[in-house]
């Protein structure tokens, strides 16, 4: 059970830890300490939503499918493949996440508006979130999928707490891109051991 959350976790974190426009938002949100905790938590609630919503998805469409279950899983397993493919590449590159605090303040529904948009009508949230993350977890048994759910949800729920809440602390380690770097070099071994397994998974299933 402990390896399916761990598994979920590391998934759902490969994902999310990327230079992106959310990432930035909630950075802002915590270095001018406003709406933080509203932020982080509509952040990480609307991501609990689209994991749960993907996994018992794709588990119910892909019940008595199961050469489908391993078409999504091998292609799963090339994604995760090429995305750390392409993180191991961003390693050998300096590039960082900057947040200005500037700019006037905003108000809650403002804030709340801002961060939906982030992470609603970005296409990639429902790719990796709902597709990709979704199917992976499908191919888990029955009894474990609330565990990789679990993982994957906690994952997003931690993200977003330490860069909204630690902003004022983790900002000046996010300018410096020889910490990215390490952070996309991590990020490419795990992506390729989680294709491994997941090609492992769907090999065996043959």
């Amino acid at each position: 059970m402990f390896s399916v959350f761990l598994q979920g976790l590391a998934l759902s974190l490969g994902l999310i830890v990327a230079i992106g426009a959310q990432n930035a938002f909630v950075l802002r949100q915590g270095l001018r300490r406003e709406h933080v905790a509203s932020v982080v938590l509509f952040c990480a609630m609307a991501d609990a939503f689209l994991i749960s919503a993907g996994v018992l998805g794709m588990a119910h469409a892909l019940g008595e499918r199961p050469a489908l279950a391993r078409g999504l899983a091998l292609a799963g397993a090339a994604f995760l493949l090429l995305y750390g493919v392409q993180a191991l590449r961003r390693a050998r590159h300096s590039h960082q996440l900057r947040a200005s605090a500037g700019g006037e303040g905003m108000s809650r529904v403002a804030a709340l508006a801002q961060a939906a948009a982030f992470t609603l009508l970005n296409p990639h949230v429902y790719l990796d979130t709902v597709l990709l993350v979704g199917s992976i977890g499908a191919q888990q048994a029955a009894g474990l999928r609330g565990w990789f759910v679990a993982g994957a949800s906690s994952a997003s729920l931690f993200w977003f707490t330490g860069l909204g809440f630690g902003a004022r602390w983790l900002a000046p380690w996010f300018a410096r891109p020889g910490a990215w770097r390490v952070l996309d070099g991590l990020i490419g071994v795990t992506m390729l051991v989680l294709a491994a397994l997941l090609l492992r998974h769907a090999v065996a299933g043959l």
